[in-house]
């Protein structure tokens, strides 16, 4: 335990050097679109993919024929200027496992403009018998992209960018089912207002609800890679499976089916190691990003050496 220790402090030493000595980036070309371009791309805005109280969802085709994900943005208290901001730091992300921004549409209604995957998201993939089961080298991957992303966000962005919603439903994948988030914001919606923190480390906030909430949401995703099963009702078949403490011995009935003998046991073992470490997080002290991700290389690394020296 104190060599994991020893190297959590120097990972996270380094982490903060390359973030003291690193300048913000310029933010990516952004496209500002009109209301009529966004209409028109939604067919009228009858392409509907999600609705919540943060506002509608909907896919859309531009004239240049490429696709993309439009969602609407509810902001009631907040002037152009802040919307403006929220725009400039999202274009800044620029990270592997992030859905890129594309475009924004300001005036009546504010739009943001997503790069759009048609494969579809990760709970599509699990849940869907129509589509091909995911493997379980690729569910392992899908784990550690998550991880990395969510260590870019808290520890690469200044300022730190931790209001993200993780879940089966909100991870897309591309065409070689790489997993990219694809909710993040700045705003504070639960206040309606932007808040935006200054340090170069995680605020206050972030460290003691913020990161705690986006641990738990990482665990239950990586409670679905390994059973299959959705937690859209917060997870809570699979959160009171993963507290029992005879659960061990259930391991076998709850992996996905779809995956049947084709993984290995040592590193399922060591996956529901880490989700019960994210979802206990939650009554305990906080643990780091790096942490996790640092775990499930480590794991994943000691499997691959394991084969490469016997195959």
């Amino acid at each position: 335990m104190g060599t994991e220790d020893s190297v959590l402090k120097i990972r996270l030493l380094l982490l903060a050097w390359f973030h003291i000595r690193s300048k913000p980036g310029l933010p990516s070309l952004v496209k500002r679109l009109s209301y009529k371009d966004i209409k028109k791309a939604t067919d009228g805005f009858k392409r509907l993919v999600n609705y919540s109280s943060q506002g509608a969802s909907y896919m859309a085709k531009f004239q240049n024929g490429r696709f993309a994900m439009v969602k609407e943005v509810k902001l009631f208290e907040e002037d152009d200027d802040s919307f403006y901001r929220e725009v400039q730091l999202l274009a800044r992300l620029h990270h592997r496992h992030i859905v890129r921004l594309c475009g924004f549409s300001v005036g009546s209604k504010r739009f943001l403009v997503f790069e759009n995957f048609e494969n579809g998201s990760l709970k599509e993939h699990l849940s869907d018998p129509l589509k091909t089961p995911l493997n379980w080298r690729t569910r392992l991957q899908i784990a550690i992209g998550i991880a990395a992303a969510v260590e870019y966000l808290h520890f690469f962005c200044d300022p730190p960018v931790y209001h993200v919603s993780i879940s089966s439903s909100t991870i897309m994948l591309d065409e070689n089912l790489i997993p990219k988030i694809s909710d993040i914001s700045l705003f504070n919606v639960a206040a309606n207002r932007v808040t935006l923190p200054t340090s170069s480390r995680c605020s206050k906030e972030c460290t003691e609800e913020g990161c705690k909430k986006i641990m738990f949401q990482l665990g239950l995703v990586i409670l679905e890679l390994i059973t299959g099963q959705s937690s859209n009702k917060g997870g809570v078949d699979l959160v009171e499976w993963v507290k029992e403490s005879g659960f061990p011995k259930s391991i076998h009935k709850m992996i996905d089916p779809d995956l049947g003998n084709n993984y290995d046991q040592r590193e399922v073992n060591g996956l529901l190691n880490v989700a019960r470490l994210c979802i206990n997080s939650v009554d305990k002290p906080r643990i780091y990003t790096p942490q996790i991700l640092w775990y499930l290389q480590k794991k994943i690394g000691i499997i691959k050496k394991e084969n490469n020296f016997f195959g």
